[in-house]
Order: C-alpha cells, then sequence, then structure tokens
C-alpha cells in the first residue's frame, strides 16, 4: 500500500519538478546571454537638450514653419442630432 502512494505522488510531483527545472534553466541562460563577458556596454553619444523643436531644428539646419491656426470651435446645435435619412431601394 505504501508502494503505490509513493509512486502515486512521485507521478504528481514529476511535472511540477520539470517545469521549475525549466525555468531555472531559462533565467540561467538569460543572465549569461545578457551579463556574459562578451557583452560589452554600448556608448552613449552626447545627447544635447534642446528647449524647444524649433531650437532642435536650427542646430539640425532645417526651418519650422508654423501652422496656420485654427479658428475657435463651434458649439454644437441644440436640440436632438438629426437622423439619418434612410436609403430609398428602388421597386
Amino acid at each position: 500500500m505504501t508502494d503505490a502512494k509513493e509512486s502515486m505522488t512521485q507521478r504528481r510531483r514529476a511535472p511540477m519538478i520539470a517545469s521549475i527545472a525549466v525555468a531555472v534553466f531559462g533565467v540561467l541562460a538569460m543572465l549569461v546571454v545578457d551579463h556574459g563577458p562578451w557583452s560589452i556596454p554600448h556608448l552613449r553619444t552626447a545627447m544635447v537638450n534642446y528647449g524647444n523643436t524649433h531650437a532642435a531644428a536650427k542646430a539640425a539646419g532645417a526651418t519650422v514653419t508654423p501652422t496656420v491656426p485654427k479658428g475657435p470651435i463651434e458649439p454644437k446645435d441644440a436640440g436632438p442630432k438629426r437622423a439619418q435619412p434612410v436609403d430609398q431601394v428602388a421597386p
């Protein structure tokens, strides 16, 4: 009776142990790939912080043309919305 219980317990634990082993292997593989001796840090170029888009474009040699200002938003018509007319089907 105890042999049957032990084998049943081992059968239930096998998938759990396998999934834990795969997870541990995956984490270790990611650490080796990301932080291995061949993974050198990339140098970043000096980043310049311009105050606005015009200053950045001017530094790059581009020109900025302003857009035409829009008028104020018009108020919506009072009352319910008009329904869309029914499409007339030819007989």
